[in-house]
């Protein structure tokens, strides 16, 4: 796992309480630069979120038109049966 990688390199990526004090001290020192850096990589993410919200809203009202479509064509086939039937 860690060829090329000294031991202590090893040991401080994988330290949770390490990094998250490097992550505080460094929104301390350069909150602007932070904050940037965050907006910049959750972007990508905020979009394909609404990327994908736009197509599912898009899938659930054709899904709701073609129910409606059959649920029009049995009433249609019903009264033509009835009218028939008279």
């Amino acid at each position: 796992m860690g060829k090329g990688f000294p031991i202590w390199m090893i040991e401080k990526m994988f330290d949770i309480k390490a990094w998250a004090e490097y992550v505080v001290e460094w929104a301390a020192k350069d909150p602007y630069g932070f904050l940037t850096t965050v907006i910049l990589a959750l972007t990508p993410l905020f979009l394909a979120s609404a990327v994908l919200s736009w197509k599912l809203a898009k899938m659930i009202e054709a899904r709701e038109r073609e129910q409606k479509k059959k649920q029009k064509r049995q009433e249609n086939i019903a009264k033509a049966k009835r009218t028939k039937r008279d």
